[in-house]
């Protein structure tokens, strides 16, 4: 109940409740990409390529001749899988690892601080680039290297949330009486360090969709014929000053999507005054 009167509060504001549509309207895309799209994403047509947008193709098409906006509408299947996949999987790796370390400390704390901290230091992108080296390009590929590079956010966001409950008078009183350690994790702790974690992972959906994009436009992820945005922004490139349509549009998704991710997130935090949390933590 506590939540549900959270989310009513955040969409009773304009900022939280304009994101949110908007936000919805991407997930439908996505989840209806198949009924809604005016035309399939992958028929080309070279006598129709980098036609502007018009009453029949509403965004334009591209370089082959296919329907930019069912490319979107497809593309926003792709970004978001991508995002919340990957994201996905490293809150639940990072929650684990951040979990054990800050509760039982000692050398095994010592050695997941050393590896994230080693992380931590470089920038994600690169991260991603050096893992794709390794297993490849693709979808999936993509996936697993952005869920690795995301991985040492989370992990050290979980440990110093635990770290601060388990020294709590109620975690104290509940191993006092006898409760396992992982009784004490998964019943008090984790559920208790959750809340910043789960928004800190909406914010970064967002951080993943960007970093999908750039990968999509070096052609590391999502091969052709699946639309992405990012690979439609670099096909664009070619014809920018031909048919710039190819290359804004995407964009436009990229941007917005993001700005209402962090926009809505923005409203979360300040519902749930998280940074007044953290800093007292």
């Amino acid at each position: 109940m506590r939540h549900a009167g959270t989310l009513v509060k955040v969409l009773r504001t304009t900022q939280g409740g304009v994101s949110a549509a908007f936000l919805i309207a991407v997930i439908l895309c996505a989840v209806l990409a198949s009924w809604i799209a005016p035309y399939a994403y992958d028929i080309q047509n070279l006598s129709a390529a980098n036609q502007e947008p018009s009453w029949i193709h509403w965004l334009g098409t591209d370089e082959f001749g296919r329907d930019l906006l069912s490319r979107i509408i497809y593309g926003a299947r792709t970004s978001l899988t991508v995002g919340v996949v990957s994201i996905g999987i490293s809150v639940l790796v990072g929650t684990s690892l951040g979990a054990a370390a800050g509760y039982f400390g000692g050398t095994f704390d010592r050695a997941v601080t050393a590896v994230v901290d080693l992380t931590w230091s470089f920038p994600e992108i690169l991260i991603a680039l050096i893992f794709i080296a390794i297993i490849g390009p693709g979808l999936h590929s993509t996936a697993i290297a952005i869920s690795i590079a995301y991985l040492a956010q989370f992990t050290r966001l979980t440990r110093s949330q635990i770290m601060a409950l388990k020294t709590e008078t109620y975690v104290e009183a509940t191993i006092n009486l006898g409760a396992t350690h992982g009784h004490v994790l998964f019943r008090h702790l984790i559920p208790n360090a959750l809340t910043p974690i789960l928004v800190a992972a909406m914010l970064a959906t967002g951080d993943a969709i960007i970093l999908e994009a750039t990968l999509g436009f070096f052609g590391l992820g999502a091969q052709p014929p699946t639309p992405s945005w990012g690979a439609m922004m670099s096909s664009g490139t070619a014809t920018i000053f031909i048919a710039p349509w190819i290359i804004i549009f995407p964009g436009l998704a990229i941007a917005l999507t993001v700005i209402a991710i962090n926009l809505f997130g923005d409203e979360v935090i300040e519902a749930l005054d998280i940074r007044a949390r953290l800093r007292d933590s």
